[in-house]
């Protein structure tokens, strides 16, 4: 059996294969399918198919990444995305090997994750409180960040949420993660309250829209784009916005890096990394461990700055 006629069949056949087989999420299929477009370009302008790619062209297309500047994380990742592609092709009968398996990637930089003190977190949510243009945005803000801080839920799981986990004043929230896998957050009583408080007001919101013929949202935190609830483009925004009325970089502050705060915060308190695993929603606990490496750290600061031993003379 031989391959799809075109590049654009290739992936779109791989792409369909990921999502209805393995569960993948829509980012990690976007992701999949610009790092392979931007290899199907590459060969294209070299006159070749993903049908006649050796392991070679592979290396070259790799080293070409690298002149471009790729970071390391960025070239390991569309090595992946290659190597996926010639898997299924391989399954498929497309292709009679896969000519990207033998190639051993730059690796990934090991760096810690950017993370915020206490304080800072504490002065992004007081900034949640006043910021806003109307009484409902500064609830929502406060609600948005107070459930982030709580949960460390992920930026697209956040945004999503559909309104029905909030009802009831519930102690847990039902999240749906990665490979629409689910998970059970516990809230802390200043995110319930901050719910509690913007469900009151986006129930009213709603039903001045019913009344008006439109039709409600099922989502926690809805918008009248496409989605249909807030994106993950302007909530990225609005995290900067409160980053400067704290007074903090806003270089330094993205969801993610609240996520970060969140699992370093909890292991600082002396949380199990197995539980913060879970609540993460990671699938390997070494994902986890890297927050392990930002304890040592500020453990190993703690002893130089305090031991009597650690200082000059």
């Amino acid at each position: 059996m031989s391959g799809p006629a075109s590049a654009d069949l290739w992936i779109s056949g791989f792409l369909e294969a990921q999502a209805a087989e393995l569960d993948a999420s829509r980012n990690t299929c976007l992701a999949y399918g610009r790092d392979l477009k931007d290899f199907a370009g590459w060969l294209t302008h070299r006159g070749l198919t993903f049908a006649a790619v050796g392991r070679e062209d592979v290396e070259a297309y790799l080293v070409s990444c690298d002149a471009e500047g790729l970071s390391r994380a960025t070239r390991a990742r569309r090595l992946s995305s290659i190597r996926q592609l010639y898997r299924f092709a391989f399954e498929e009968g497309w292709r009679g090997d896969n000519p990207a398996i033998q190639i051993k990637g730059p690796g990934r930089a090991k760096s810690l994750p950017k993370t915020l003190s206490v304080a800072e977190v504490e002065a992004l949510l007081g900034a949640a409180q006043e910021t806003g243009r109307t009484e409902a945005d500064r609830l929502r803000n406060t609600c948005l960040m107070q459930l982030l801080y709580a949960t460390g839920m992920r930026v697209s799981e956040l945004v999503s949420l559909p309104v029905a986990a909030a009802r009831g004043d519930p102690r847990m929230l039902l999240v749906r993660g990665k490979g629409d896998k689910e998970r059970m957050v516990p809230l802390s009583p200043p995110a319930r309250e901050a719910l509690a408080t913007w469900l009151a007001e986006r129930d009213t919101r709603e039903e001045t829209a019913r009344a008006k013929g439109r039709p409600q949202s099922r989502f926690l935190f809805p918008s009248s784009g496409k989605a249909g609830h807030l994106t993950r483009h302007r909530f990225h925004g609005l995290v900067k916005e409160l980053s400067l009325a704290a007074g903090i970089n806003p270089a330094r502050v993205t969801p993610h890096v609240m996520r970060h705060a969140f699992a370093t915060h909890l292991l600082e308190g002396g949380a199990d990394l197995r539980a913060i695993q879970t609540l993460l929603g990671h699938a390997d606990i070494s994902t986890t461990e890297i927050y392990t490496h930002v304890l040592e750290e500020r453990l190993r600061d703690l002893v130089l700055e305090h031991h009597p031993l650690a200082k000059d003379g």
